[in-house]
């Protein structure tokens, strides 16, 4: 199927509606709730830093104290003290700064590992039609080059910011120990720095904002481009597609070089305050050392203690760079984790109805009943038997462009219902409702109760499939991770996939996925048939799950499917009208509406929609009135 010609081309860019990104208070909130259980690791990191960084502004009194003794012509016996202290300051502080860092590394990433967790929990139950109006661009950004950016100021700017911030003020803090006038000299320079600083925040936050958000557009472009190719060459749309992408690039490009302009001024503050700082502290050493109030090695250690405020105060103010772009990312990050724990998941709850404007069961007017099909009144939405009711549902993914229209649909426990029709007509759309991938804009889906056992009430299976890397028994064991060996090799031989699985050259143990063993499509289809018998819900929708095989594996598929679904309320979207004509009733969709439902024979007969598409498919009239036997086709049951 190929890709729509303006979404390759990027013309529903604009269009889009990002993820949520959390403002900063509630990032600082979500910091705090993360940290909370390492509480003590955090007042050792603490405690080890202060105790590492006040052993190491001994050196500069030690050093003022070796010029006192040389400005008074002592003898040089009496330097040897002073110098064995420096040497054993320096050891002490070296082991100390490494245990300390070693504790914010160790807290830093257990936070970050937190984060992950909680990250790739609420992406995975992101509804689906939100990840689709953000693009896979800004979730995939997120999961990338975000996360890496987080990670990366927790290894390196986190450790060097503690340390700079508690180098700064016990430095100060001695200052003010030799002489408070020391301090006052020294803080002239803190005006500009603040300055500095408030300037940079206020220019950087937005900045590294809009980068991240270019960023995620950039990739989404990308991705556009690498799904949509065939389409592109096929509307021969190179050069405009082209053009999208060195757009979206120049763009990333462009906020990158303003963010580097930024830093170059923000460096060029800083010098100023610098030079204005440290004159500041040696004019009052000269004017306190020739008033007698302080000695030479005093102003001696208050110019080396302003001195090694350079390091520690640049550091603090350049870890702002990276502070601001991971605040950014965190911030993205933070928006996603915060979202609902459980996803589409209401949309698949039995005791609600999904979406806005719900319709009550019990009003007299719907009482569940199918109005397009004329079936009675569903069992209760809480039934773990396995109804389905469909009351009302209207749903479009566009304002102003609805995709279903007030659909009304009764599947009644272990019923088989084919849903078919024409492309466009909303089959997918109402698959996924049921399925609880999407959520209605009105009316309301009645699911089955939720299970004893607690697994899923209803499971879908699409033609995408995926496999995982690792042997294949874990890739089944997602469905029901319990499952024992023999239960594996059931749920196998349910589907038809026994016979190659045990050909394999290990079995289950067999490594399949990127790297491992490749499956045909038919193979990588059976697995996902197979998770569905494992699951075992009472509710199953398949949605054209046998259109990857191809016609020499159709009949194979067709009957592993027939198989996984037996027993079960099930929803096919049927990609062959084989598949309608073994079902117990095939309802028909065109614009969005429910036009015809009855079995196979009766919809032939009625020389309607499914009559042309039989007719088409069959390519004969007598083929639609007599479909070919199938071995999966059950008794057609009176409705």
């Amino acid at each position: 199927m190929s890709a729509d010609p303006a979404t390759v081309t990027g013309e529903t860019t604009a269009a889009r509606e990002l993820l949520p990104t959390a403002t900063p208070a509630r990032t600082r909130a979500a910091l705090r709730e993360l940290v909370r259980p390492h509480r003590r690791t955090a007042l050792a990191c603490f405690a080890t830093m202060v105790a590492a960084t006040a052993v190491g502004l001994l050196v500069q009194p030690l050093l003022g104290h070796m010029v006192d003794l040389v400005a008074g012509h002592r003898p040089p016996g009496d330097l040897t003290l002073p110098a064995v202290l420096l040497v054993v300051v320096a050891l002490v502080q070296g082991g100390t700064t490494a245990l300390g860092l070693s504790l914010v590394s160790q807290l830093g990433e257990s936070v970050l590992a937190r984060l992950r967790e909680r990250f790739v929990d609420r992406a995975l139950r992101l509804p689906l039609e939100q990840v689709e109006k953000a693009g896979t661009g800004d979730l995939s950004a997120r999961v990338t080059r975000d996360v890496a950016r987080v990670g990366e100021a927790v290894r390196s700017a986190l450790p060097e910011l503690v340390r700079s911030v508690l180098a700064i003020v016990l430095t100060l803090v001695a200052m003010a120990a030799l002489d408070w006038r020391f301090l006052l000299a020294a803080l002239i320079a803190v005006p500009v720095q603040a300055h500095t600083a408030r300037w940079y925040v206020r220019n950087a936050v937005p900045l590294y904002a809009r980068e991240r958000i270019a960023t995620g557009a950039q990739q989404q472009q990308l991705l556009d481009t690498i799904a949509g190719a065939g389409t592109v060459r096929a509307y021969r749309l190179e050069e405009q597609h082209t053009a999208h992408v060195t757009e979206r690039s120049s763009a990333s490009v462009g906020m990158t070089m303003r963010g580097v302009e930024l830093v170059l001024r923000f460096y060029n503050r800083l010098h100023v305050a610098e030079y204005t700082g440290l004159a500041a502290v040696l004019v009052t050493g000269f004017f306190l050392v020739r008033a007698g109030s302080v000695s030479i090695g005093t102003a001696t250690a208050a110019a080396l203690y302003f001195h090694s405020l350079f390091s520690p105060v640049n550091s603090a103010l350049v870890l702002l760079d990276d502070a601001q772009t991971a605040t950014a990312a965190l911030n993205r990050l933070v928006g996603v984790t915060d979202g609902p724990a459980d996803g589409p998941a209401p949309a698949a709850d039995s005791d609600s109805g999904a979406g806005t404007g719900t319709t009550d069961p019990t009003d007299p007017d719907t009482g569940f009943a199918d109005r397009n099909t004329g079936s009675e009144p569903a069992t209760p939405d809480n039934d773990p038997s396995g109804a389905v009711a469909v009351v009302g549902v209207h749903h479009s993914y566009e304002p102003g462009r609805p995709v279903l229209r007030d659909v009304h649909l009764t599947l009644r426990p272990g019923e088989r219902v084919a849903l078919v029709g024409p492309s466009g007509a909303g089959k997918t759309t109402l698959a996924k409702l049921i399925a609880g991938v999407h959520r209605p804009d009105a009316g309301s889906v009645h699911l089955p109760g939720t299970r004893a056992t607690g697994g899923p009430s209803v499971a879908l299976v699409t033609q995408e499939t995926h496999v995982f890397a690792g042997p294949l028994a874990a890739d089944l064991r997602l469905a029901r991770d319990t499952a024992g060996d023999d239960e594996l090799r059931a749920a196998l031989a349910t589907v038809d996939a026994l016979d190659w699985v045990e050909a394999l050259p290990d079995g289950l143990a067999t490594v399949v996925g990127e790297g491992g063993h490749r499956l045909t499509p038919a193979q990588v289809q059976q697995l996902a048939l197979a998770r569905l018998v494992l699951a075992d819900p009472p509710v199953a929708v398949l949605d054209e799950a046998t259109a990857e095989a191809g016609s020499t594996g159709a009949r194979l598929l067709e009957r592993a499917a027939a198989r996984a679904i037996e027993g079960r309320t099930a929803l096919v979207v049927a990609h062959r009208l084989t598949q309608a004509a073994a079902a117990d009733r095939i309802v028909v969709m065109e614009d969005g509406r429910i036009v015809e439902s009855g079995r196979h024979d009766e919809l032939c007969a009625a020389d309607g929609t499914y009559a042309s598409l039989w007719q088409a498919w069959s390519g004969t009239r007598a083929h639609a009135d007599h479909p070919p036997h199938t071995d999966t086709a059950p008794t057609p049951k009176d409705h």
